[in-house]
């Protein structure tokens, strides 16, 4: 199943009001590609311009005004970013907003970071790392439910803050990875009050998308049934 098919079906089986994501890490950008214009304030933001029907790759440097971002995405920060980001954390922590305990857990992409690659998933131009969804609570309940039948859904709990650590969660785990979403996202992506993120490793999207016509059917049955009973 070519990367065409799994984002077009994920967005028609699903209902999605925005198309998948396609992201990738590499060491250099593929030719013919363009850099992003200006830096979002925040990595997230980039996910939506994704979405809206932007390919582009971005830079270290293009990540340097989301500190917590950059962090996440395994970019070295230089001293006065990094003093940014503990600024940042200090403040969050005197909020009791996290914990400084809670710091080290946040998982972090690995490797250094060249750049990152962006593109719809039905019109992505290379192989993504992670297929991000982004959709309301049904929506990913049908996502997960398809990703637990190909047997690559992730044990752990739905992730909060820091939204963006859904990537290096899926990408180190090598399973699929759910996200709440936190405030800053929502902000920087509109993203609703009753929608989240799914992130599914690159190399079991086809596997999910396979899966996932049998699971929304399913659900269809069985929703007809239990509205039936509920009238019984």
């Amino acid at each position: 199943m070519d990367r065409t098919t799994q984002g077009m079906q994920l967005q028609e089986l699903l209902g999605l009001a925005l198309p998948p994501v396609a992201i990738a890490f590499r060491a250099a950008a593929p030719a013919g590609m363009a850099r992003i214009d200006a830096p979002a304030p925040a990595g997230c933001g980039y996910w939506r311009l994704a979405a809206e029907g932007k390919v582009f790759y971005t830079e270290a440097a293009d990540h340097y005004t989301c500190p917590v971002g950059a962090h996440t995405h395994g970019v070295d920060l230089p001293p006065e970013v990094a003093k940014e980001l503990n600024g940042l954390v200090q403040s969050m922590v005197q909020m009791q907003y996290i914990k400084m305990e809670e710091i080290p857990s946040i998982p972090r992409r690995q490797g250094p970071f060249g750049v990152a690659l962006y593109a719809p998933l039905a019109r992505a131009p290379f192989e993504p790392d992670v297929a991000l969804v982004r959709g309301t609570v049904k929506q990913l309940m049908l996502l997960a439910e398809a990703a637990q039948a190909a047997g690559v859904a992730g044990g752990g709990a739905t992730m909060g803050r820091p939204t963006c650590a859904v990537l290096p969660e899926a990408l180190q785990s090598e399973q699929t990875a759910t996200s709440f979403g936190c405030i800053g996202n929502r902000v920087y992506t509109g993203l609703g009050d009753d929608e989240g993120y799914y992130a599914i490793p690159g190399a079991n999207v086809a596997d999910v998308v396979g899966r996932l016509a049998v699971i929304v059917e399913a659900n269809r049955q069985l929703e007809a049934f239990h509205k039936s009973r509920a009238v019984r």
